[in-house]
């Protein structure tokens, strides 16, 4: 293949935003494809529909039977054929792919980013950026709301649990490049929320008109940052705007969390409407790190995986707008065990009950 076709990445949680953005960039530049994709469903048997786009209209506008339990990984077996396709077309000099609304970019970044390496199934294709759009109006309520993505018809499926927020927050941490739509002037917070939320090392532009060809398609996708972006052992802390209101803390101790009290302080620490990710360890499970990820009052905890030689710690990065700063600090201090606990050392800890083992899974697995 004589050329290399540059592809960018497109997540959201809102339709019209979506469509906006690849208006926007198709206006740009006329000769840009957009593949976009959406998840229909129909008394539970699902749909694929993919439509192709470009500077004239609707190029292909089709659905397809979904076969796989995975949502998520149909649509990428679906694209990687006919993002080869496309790129040997030779109409286009862009690619744009819009994934599903409240789809996550990592898992998409992840499995396409080798396969447009040399020899790859999409050799043809440069992995450009991986893009976000969000409406400065709306994002406290969509991140801090507790709004679920099944209630405003936005789940990939029906058996979606997600927190709006959850979505958002994913994508925002992930992305090369954060569009943002609406007055951020008359919605400060809004915007202030976005900078301690976004990636440190990604570009942000307001007004999805000033989201130009060159910025989507022009560099390069890292995925080794990407991926740094999004694992909770390599957290930070924003050093966002304050003076609307929005704060962030940097809570980190060598401490573990004390199990049992973690269960009783958990709720203070994750139903709160805040965005919250990190990592943490116990006691009973000294080897495994284990990822703290939680937004709209909603919170998951689970391995993430040994610590490849980093030192256990507990760092939670947690990012509001009211008045829960205290409490959570408070609640953080609580539930680490105390120096005399830490000073007694972890041998007291063999052999206890684990009283995590429901929602950490069983300690020998892990």
């Amino acid at each position: 293949m004589s050329r290399s076709l540059p592809l960018a990445i497109l997540a959201t949680i809102d339709p019209l935003l979506r469509d906006a953005a690849v208006v926007s960039l198709l206006l740009d530049s006329p000769t840009t494809a957009a593949l976009r994709y959406d998840i229909l469903e129909d008394g539970g048997a699902g749909t694929i529909r993919r439509t192709l786009l470009d500077g004239t209209g609707a190029v292909e506008d089709v659905e397809l039977p979904l076969e796989h339990a995975c949502l998520s990984c149909a649509v990428r077996e679906d694209a990687i054929p006919r993002l080869r396709d496309l790129a040997r077309d030779g109409r286009w000099d862009a690619v744009l792919l819009a994934l599903p609304v409240s789809a996550e970019s990592a898992p998409v970044a992840r499995t396409l980013a080798p396969a447009t390496m040399p020899g790859g199934q999409l050799s043809g294709l440069r992995l450009s950026a991986v893009v976000t759009a969000v409406d400065a109006d709306t994002v406290e309520a969509d991140l801090l709301g507790d709004d679920l993505l099944t209630e405003r018809g936005l789940g990939l499926a029906s058996g979606d649990r997600r927190a709006v927020g959850e979505a958002l927050a994913a994508q925002l941490t992930h992305a090369d490049v954060v569009a943002v739509s609406g007055d951020t002037v008359a919605h400060p917070v809004g915007s202030d929320l976005i900078e301690h939320v976004r990636a440190h090392d990604g570009a942000r532009v307001d007004g999805l008109h000033h989201l130009q060809h060159a910025t989507v398609f022009g560099g390069r996708h890292d995925a080794a940052e990407g991926e740094a972006r999004t694992d909770p052992r390599l957290v930070r802390a924003s050093h966002g705007p304050t003076g609307a209101g929005v704060w962030t803390l940097d809570l980190r101790s060598e401490r573990p969390f004390h199990p049992d009290r973690l269960l009783r302080r958990i709720e203070d620490l994750g139903a709160v409407p805040v965005r919250a990710r990190g990592v943490f360890w116990v006691p009973s499970r000294p080897d495994s790190a284990y990822v703290w990820d939680g937004a709209g009052g909603q919170v998951g905890i689970g391995v993430v995986g040994p610590w490849d030689g980093r030192s256990p710690r507990t760092h939670l990065v947690v990012t509001g707008c009211g008045d829960e700063a205290r409490g959570i600090t408070r609640a953080f201090d609580d539930a680490l065990l105390t120096e005399v606990e830490w000073n007694r050392g972890l041998a007291s800890w063999l052999g206890r009950d684990d009283v995590l083992a429901p929602w950490l899974g069983d300690r020998r697995a892990a």
